[in-house]
């Protein structure tokens, strides 16, 4: 693969915006929508989501949990959502928090970043808290196939705050250092990202935390139904918003089942973020980002 994730990221945000939407089928959702809590509800579901934001928003982020409890099945349901994703030319964040040590970790990296795995995405999310040094194999994997990771920095639950903001200079700090380092060099932004929420009770930088230097793009949880809004993005991550990528579920989702509804919606917070953000969504015809197999 000749492209790494943060310029196939760069080039979605360009053609489509910052908007990055939650594909989140749990129960009270489906039942909402009028659909079983079953394998067949959540894939109905999940590909009614995909042909509705496809071209109005710059990837999709699948939650693993909702298809794994489902057992078998709901996994089988996941990789046909993954490969409807790719072939509508989306971006994929799989948000599974993967995190452990030596082979094991080997092993995840394997199922969600190696090539021609059923479970391969462009991206996963990823928690460095048995140290960020146990990410190694996933973060040679990723670069090695052109994919990327989102390393949790500074989440947008309050709890996190327990264990992310210890120490001086806090765990998250070293986190964003380190990641630093793994993406010095890498234009227009590197492969490795981290998840740092848009609800924020103070900026990043008052928390010590510099995310401008860094360098990495930024998952930015906490938009829509967790109460933050475009604003606070702008405000929480100036000085980089060109490097955030904003996830949005309920948001959206809570328009459906209506594929025209769900549509609007997904182009109004495209549009909205994009304003706030301080740039607006590519012409249309702009090539879109090449996606992994």
């Amino acid at each position: 693969m000749t492209q790494h994730f943060g310029t196939r990221l760069a080039a979605a945000m360009a053609a489509a915006g910052p908007l990055c939407v939650g594909i989140d089928p749990h129960a009270h959702l489906l039942a909402s929508w009028g659909l079983p809590d079953t394998p067949e509800g959540v894939r109905r579901f999940s590909l009614t989501v995909l042909d509705a934001v496809a071209g109005h928003c710059a990837a999709v982020k699948p939650q693993a949990a909702f298809y794994e409890r489902h057992g078998a099945a709901g996994l089988a349901v996941l990789e046909e959502t993954l490969a409807a994703a790719r072939e509508r030319g989306l971006l994929t964040v799989l948000d599974v928090k993967r995190g452990d040590i030596g082979s094991t970790m080997g092993a995840y990296a394997e199922a969600y970043l190696g090539e021609g795995r059923p479970l391969a995405a462009d991206s996963i999310t990823v928690s460095p808290y048995l140290g960020y040094g146990s990410l190694r194999p996933a973060l040679d994997l990723a670069r090695r196939t052109g994919r990327g990771l989102w390393v949790l920095g500074l989440t947008s639950n309050p709890e996190g705050r327990d264990v992310q903001l210890v120490g001086e200079p806090t765990v998250a700090a070293r986190v964003v250092a380190a990641v630093a380092e793994d993406v010095r060099g890498m234009a227009p932004f590197g492969d490795v990202g981290l998840v740092v929420g848009a609800t924020l009770p103070r900026p990043p930088e008052e928390m010590g935390v510099d995310l401008v230097g860094c360098g990495a793009p930024v998952l930015a949880p906490g938009v829509g139904a967790q109460g933050a809004g475009p604003q606070d993005v702008a405000r929480t991550f100036a000085g980089m918003t060109e490097r955030v990528l904003v996830p949005i579920s309920r948001g959206v989702l809570a328009a459906g089942p209506d594929q025209d509804a769900l549509t609007e919606s997904a182009r109004r917070w495209s549009g909205e973020l994009a304003e706030a953000l301080g740039g607006r969504p590519g012409p249309p015809g702009l090539a879109r980002p090449t996606v992994t197999r």
